[in-house]
């Protein structure tokens, strides 16, 4: 099919609106945290939370590599936002988002953002060239890495009483986390797999209602086993990577 001017005028709208979304997204935990009104932990959490979400229009373009420019700008916006940055809008972000174990750096930088946009970068990019018609692996490995992360880190740190912390790690980690974790990745999983993949099989490879339970279950249990296992600075690259790439290979045997 020939990406004619009014495929590209098409994708051009939903361009618009996901790089709108980001910048609201983005711009206001910013504006709140700088009025005292959420802390650092809340500003953190509410970016992690909602901007990713973007991802979510990644079936909808015409031009399957839409997605991946605009996670990769995305990514190079967050890898220079630092310490010293010399644009103030990019050192706002970092005094607003930054987290105790980024400030140690060589080069104080949101390394934990870089490494889940980059995540996002790669899923997009890779489907984009190999699966343009099954994204929702790389939306299902997105999702968890946004909210069920974000949810077992609150859960955790709020009610967590059992330590499962691997020493490798220099992590905490606790049952309840862990657990919050699983159930909402397999919540998300299910959520990806049948929206795209049933609910509207005209976007993309349609997936049995089998299908879907089973892809969501083997998901979030290899996504909560990474997450468990993987220091928190490198989990926003470790979680979605692993689960997507090892499930996707998976259906291939």
């Amino acid at each position: 099919m020939a990406y004619t001017l009014e495929f590209f005028f098409y994708d051009l709208g939903i361009v618009g609106i996901a790089f709108l979304y980001i910048i609201i997204t983005i711009v206001i935990p910013m504006l709140l945290y700088k009025k005292n009104k959420i802390s650092k932990f809340a500003a953190r959490k509410a970016v992690h939370l909602l901007a990713g979400l973007v991802v979510i229009t990644s079936p909808f373009y015409i031009w399957p590599f839409w997605p991946t420019i605009i996670a990769s700008i995305f990514m190079v916006l967050v890898y220079f936002s630092s310490k010293e940055s010399k644009v103030k809008q990019l050192k706002e972000l970092y005094d607003t988002i930054s987290e105790e174990q980024e400030e140690g750096l060589k080069r104080a930088f949101l390394q934990g953002p870089f490494f889940y946009a980059t995540s996002l970068t790669l899923l997009v990019l890779v489907f984009g060239i190999f699966a343009p018609d099954q994204f929702y692996f790389a939306i299902a490995g997105s999702l968890i890495m946004i909210i069920a992360d974000t949810l077992a880190s609150v859960i955790g740190k709020r009610w967590g009483k059992v330590s499962l912390s691997l020493k490798w790690t220099k992590s905490k980690r606790t049952l309840e986390g862990s657990l919050t974790f699983f159930g909402t990745a397999f919540l998300l999983s299910f959520l990806s797999f049948f929206l795209f993949g049933s609910l509207i099989p005209a976007i993309q490879t349609h997936l049995s209602l089998n299908a879907i339970l089973i892809y969501s279950l083997i998901t979030s249990f290899i996504a909560a086993i990474i997450e468990l296992v993987s220091p928190s600075t490198f989990d926003d690259l470790t979680v979605p990577l692993g689960s997507t790439v090892i499930m996707y290979l998976l259906t291939l045997l």
